[in-house]
C-alpha cells in the first residue's frame, strides 16, 4: 500500500468543509434524480478510458485457483517441509448478463466465495489465478473490475458509534462523484434509505452485536447493499447475503435484489440452502462441486438437467436441497462422491444446455489475471492489458475523492466515533477514582534519605499506570477498526496517510488531557518538587511517554489484529522498556554489554 503512487488531488474546499459534513437533512426531495457515475472527473484517475454507466455483463473463461505454498523459514536441525500446492477452481467458465440474478450454490468447500473473490478482485492475495474475465467482451484488469463493481461480503463491517444515515453521509462524500455538490449527495443518500427500507431507522446507530444494541441483521444488510449502492455499480457480487437472517429477512432480501436486477445490474451472489420461496427468486443457476461447474443455465431448467441424467427430485422436495445432496462430498465415501461429481460435470459440458449457456472457453483468448509472480515476485495480477487495444485499462490505484476531502471527511467520522463512545466517560471516572487512591497512599511523602525509596515508588506507579492505560486503550480500540480499515482500503475508498492521521488526530486529546489532569493531582497530592519548571518538566515527560505507549499500542494491533493477542504480547514487551527507566535498574551500574542503554 503506497500512498505515494498518486498525488493528492486538490479540489474545492467548500465540499469539504466540517459544516457541510454535520448539516441536518431538511431539504427538499422532490426533484430527486438518478445520479450515475461520471469518467470526466480527474479523481478518476485512468476510468475515462472506458464507459461505466451503461450494462455490463461480465464473463468468465478458464479460471484456476490454486492456494500459494510457503515454506516457511528454515529451523536448525529441522527437515523442511513443502507443502503441496491445491488446486481450488478447475477451469471455471461462466457468463452473468445485464438484468440477471445469478445465484452460486454448491455444498461446502466446491469452492463458491472463492470464484467470487476471483471475479471481484478481492481478497486473493493467499491464492494465485490464471484465467480470462471479460466486461462486455473486453478483458478488464482488477482496478477496471473494482472500479465498475460492488462486493457485499458475508460480513457485516460498520463503525457502531454511528447511524445508518452518517454512515452512508461519509460513503458519499469518499465514494461519489467529487464534482457532485451537496443537494445531490443527499438525494443519492435519502433515495437509497427510500428504496431499500432503511428510511425508518435512519437515525438509529448502527451499533454491535457484541457490545451495543442498534439495528437488526436485515437492516445490517441492507445497510451494506445500500452502502455500494451510492456508486450506482454496473456489477454486485453478493457472498452469502442471507447468512444470519430468518427466512422473512432472507426473502426481504433477495427481492432487494431481484428488484435491483429488474433495473439492468448484474447480479452475482453465493447462497447455502436457501428456501424455496427464496430459490425462486433467482433467474439463473450456477452449480459447483469439487471446485468444477456442474451446471450453468437458467434455474428453471437445472431440472430437467439432472432427470436427463437418472435423477429425479421428489414431490415437495426443496430444489436447492436436492441439488446440494447430489453435489455434496460424502464423508466416509469420497471416492465414490467424486466419481458421482465427476460423471455430472462431464455429462453437463457435453449436453445442450453447456453450448448454449456456456462462453467460449477457449485458451487462445488473450488471459488476464495470469500468475506472474514466479517471475516479477509481485502481486500475480498485471495492472494493465497486454496485447488488446479493446481491453478496459487501469494504470494504478483509483481513489474516487482527493487526498483533503478524505482527510476532512475521515477527521469528522473519526471524531464522532471516539467522543460517542461511551467508555470515555468513565475511562474519567476511573483515573479520578485512581489517581486519588495511589495520592493517598504516597501522600505528602517526606524528602529526605527514608522517603527516596518511596519517592521512586511513586514515579514508577505513575509512569506504569500511564503507560498501561495508553496501550491498552489504544489496543482496544484500534483492534475492532483494523478489520473496517483493510475493506474500505481495499475497495479504494481512502488512503492509508489520511486515516492514520485522522485517527491520531482524533484521540489525541484524549491522551492529552487525562494524563495531565492524572499527573496534576498526583504530582501535588505526593509533595513532589514545587518549582513550576519541574511540574511542566513531569508532565512533558508523562505526555510524551503516554503517547509513545499509544504508539506502540498501534503498532501491537497491526502486528497481531486481535485484541487478546495484543494485549497478552504487549505488556511483556512493555515492562523491560519501563525497567530501564533508571528508577530500579541504574545504568551505570548494570552489565557492561547493556551500556546502550544509556542512549535511550
Amino acid at each position: 500500500m503506497n500512498d505515494s503512487e498518486s498525488l493528492p488531488l486538490i479540489y474545492d474546499l467548500n465540499l469539504m468543509a466540517i459544516n457541510d459534513l454535520s448539516d441536518d437533512y431538511d431539504f427538499d426531495v422532490s426533484n430527486r434524480q438518478q445520479l450515475v457515475l461520471s469518467s470526466d472527473s480527474p479523481a478518476y484517475g485512468s476510468l475515462n478510458d472506458f464507459d461505466i454507466t451503461g450494462p455490463v455483463s461480465i464473463s468468465w473463461h478458464n479460471i484456476n485457483v490454486f492456494n500459494k505454498t510457503s515454506n516457511g523459514k528454515q529451523l536448525p536441525l529441522l527437515h523442511r517441509f513443502k507443502k503441496p500446492s491445491v488446486h481450488i477452481l478447475k477451469n471455471v467458465s461462466g457468463e452473468a448478463k445485464s438484468g440477471q440474478l445469478m445465484a452460486i450454490m454448491g455444498s461446502s468447500g466446491a469452492g463458491k466465495t472463492t470464484l467470487m473473490n476471483a471475479l471481484a478482485q478481492r481478497n486473493v492475495s493467499d491464492v494465485s489465478l490464471e484465467g480470462t474475465v471479460r466486461l462486455n467482451g473486453q478483458a478488464i484488469d482488477k482496478h477496471g473490475i473494482r472500479a465498475v463493481s460492488a462486493y457485499v461480503q458475508q460480513d457485516d463491517l460498520f463503525i457502531s458509534t454511528l447511524t445508518v444515515k452518517e454512515h452512508l453521509w461519509f460513503q458519499s462524500k469518499l465514494r461519489m462523484d467529487p464534482s457532485l455538490n451537496r443537494r445531490e449527495r443527499k438525494a443519492r443518500v435519502d433515495k437509497i434509505l427510500l428504496d431499500l427500507g432503511l428510511n425508518k431507522c435512519a437515525n438509529t446507530k448502527i451499533g454491535s452485536p457484541e457490545r451495543e444494541k442498534g439495528i437488526s441483521g436485515g437492516e445490517r444488510k441492507r445497510l451494506s447493499f445500500a452502502s455500494e449502492l451510492l456508486t450506482d455499480p454496473s456489477i454486485m457480487f453478493c457472498d452469502e447475503p442471507t447468512s444470519g437472517l430468518d427466512s422473512y429477512m432472507a426473502l426481504n432480501v433477495v427481492e432487494v435484489l431481484r428488484d435491483m436486477a429488474a433495473n439492468g445490474k448484474t447480479i452475482i451472489c453465493t447462497i447455502h440452502q436457501p428456501s424455496s420461496e427464496v430459490f425462486f427468486l433467482f433467474n439463473h443457476l450456477l452449480l459447483m462441486a469439487d471446485g468444477k461447474v456442474a451446471y450453468l443455465g437458467k434455474a428453471g431448467e437445472a431440472m430437467e438437467f439432472f432427470s436427463s441424467l437418472g435423477y429425479s427430485c421428489p414431490n415437495n422436495y426443496n430444489p436447492s436441497d436436492f441439488y446440494i445432496k447430489q453435489l455434496a462430498v460424502v464423508p466416509g465415501s469420497e471416492d465414490e462422491s467424486k466419481e458421482h461429481i465427476n460423471f455430472i460435470c462431464d455429462r453437463y459440458r457435453d449436453s445442450w444446455y453447456a453450448n448454449q449457456y456456456m462462453p467460449g472457453t477457449g485458451r487462445a483468448d488473450s488471459a488476464m489475471y495470469t500468475d506472474s509472480s514466479s517471475s516479477q515476485g509481485t502481486n500475480p495480477f498485471s495492472s494493465t492489458v497486454s496485447n488488446n487495444n479493446n481491453s478496459f485499462k487501469s494504470n494504478g490505484r483509483v481513489y474516487r475523492s482527493g487526498w483533503c476531502t478524505q482527510f476532512w471527511v475521515l477527521l469528522y467520522r473519526s471524531i464522532l466515533t471516539t467522543y460517542r463512545d461511551p467508555i470515555i466517560f468513565k475511562l474519567i471516572l476511573v483515573t479520578l477514582f485512581i489517581v486519588i487512591v495511589m495520592g493517598l497512599i504516597y501522600l505528602h511523602l517526606e524528602l529526605n534519605q527514608k522517603g527516596i525509596r518511596n519517592i521512586n515508588g511513586a514515579l514508577w506507579m505513575l509512569l506504569m499506570y500511564l503507560n498501561l492505560q495508553s496501550l491498552f486503550g489504544t489496543v482496544n480500540t484500534f483492534c475492532k477498526e483494523v478489520p473496517i480499515f483493510h475493506r474500505e482500503h481495499s475497495n479504494n475508498v481512502y488512503r492509508v496517510s489520511p486515516y492514520f492521521l485522522t485517527k491520531m488526530l482524533a484521540e489525541l486529546p484524549i491522551y492529552v488531557i487525562i494524563p495531565l489532569m492524572f499527573v496534576s493531582i498526583f504530582y501535588f497530592m505526593v509533595g513532589l518538587n514545587n518549582n513550576l519548571y519541574r511540574f511542566v518538566t513531569c508532565v512533558c515527560i508523562c505526555l510524551l511517554a503516554a503517547n509513545i505507549a499509544c504508539g506502540f499500542g498501534y503498532l501491537m494491533a497491526l502486528i497481531t489484529h486481535n485484541i487478546t493477542a495484543a494485549l497478552m504480547l504487549s505488556a511483556p514487551l512493555l515492562i523491560p522498556l519501563m525497567i530501564f527507566g533508571g528508577l530500579f535498574n541504574n545504568i551505570d551500574t548494570g552489565y557492561k554489554p547493556m551500556g546502550w542503554r544509556r542512549q535511550y
